[in-house]
């Protein structure tokens, strides 16, 4: 008796436990790559302009299906794939409808950047399609016509993580020759910069130097007893040494 209570009980159990994984099972989740412990928010959704005002209206996307009912069918849609864990975020802007999607590597979002640029290229769109790359984010302003507007807004976007590579960087040695031709202008520039305020600093104080020679010796020299060596005759005075005498001394 007591074992088909035990049974019983057992059975329970096993069919409760079945139901609560169901239904966890059944729970959509948001798998982000980076969700903000603090409030749980996905940090793409951070990274809009504005995002404190925006969060309300924004649209977190983690397939293509969520992406095209949030902005309609657009032949550009064909290119972006979710497969790897990207993930986007849209919101509606005064410069159109802006769509930001993160790659979790970054030969991935080159990858769709090719892609996407020769579609553009290729393709003539009306209203047209504002795009850029921005780190791993390939950010875009749909239905928006002021050019302007639309660069403004792309510029409010930042890129705020480290990028890692999963083989060889292949902008290593662009990176490299930047920094090099920088550090070069810099040190030529320190260079002449230097030179030309030592010699400068060498110029002016040559002037100040040679003014304070000249009134110091022109002060000994006012200060100096007159010499003449005539032997108290009549002499030329051609060195302007010598005093001139008063007319009222001399012979008639």
């Amino acid at each position: 008796m007591k074992m088909a209570w035990f049974v019983k009980i057992l059975v329970l159990i096993c069919a409760f436990a079945a139901v609560i994984s169901a239904q966890n099972t059944n729970q959509p989740k948001i798998e982000s790559q980076e969700i903000d412990e603090s409030d749980g928010i996905p940090v793409l959704i951070k990274h809009l302009p504005d995002w404190e005002n925006t969060r309300n209206r924004a649209t977190y996307i983690l397939n293509g299906d969520d992406l095209r009912k949030s902005l309609g069918t657009r032949p550009i849609f064909d290119l972006i794939d979710f497969t790897g864990g990207a993930e986007a975020v849209t919101a509606q802007y005064d410069a159109g409808k802006l769509l930001i999607i993160e790659y979790n590597s970054p030969e991935t979002s080159i990858e769709t950047d090719t892609k996407i640029k020769q579609s553009l290229i290729e393709n003539t769109n009306n209203p047209p399609i504002f795009y850029r790359r921005i780190g791993n984010y390939n950010a875009f302003i749909f239905d928006g016509n002021n050019e302007t507007v639309a660069n403004a807004l792309l510029d409010q976007i930042k890129y705020e993580k480290m990028v890692q590579w999963l083989g060889k960087d292949p902008y290593a040695q662009q990176r490299a020759e930047r920094n090099y031709l920088l550090a070069t202008g810099e040190l030529i520039f320190t260079t002449v910069l230097m030179i030309v305020g030592g010699f400068g600093s060498a110029v002016l104080a040559g002037i100040v130097f040679g003014i304070a020679f000249y009134y110091i010796r022109e002060q000994k020299r006012n200060q100096t007893q007159i010499y003449t060596d005539a032997g108290g005759m009549t002499r030329l005075n051609l060195d302007g040494l010598t005093s001139d005498d008063s007319s009222d001394k001399l012979l008639n």
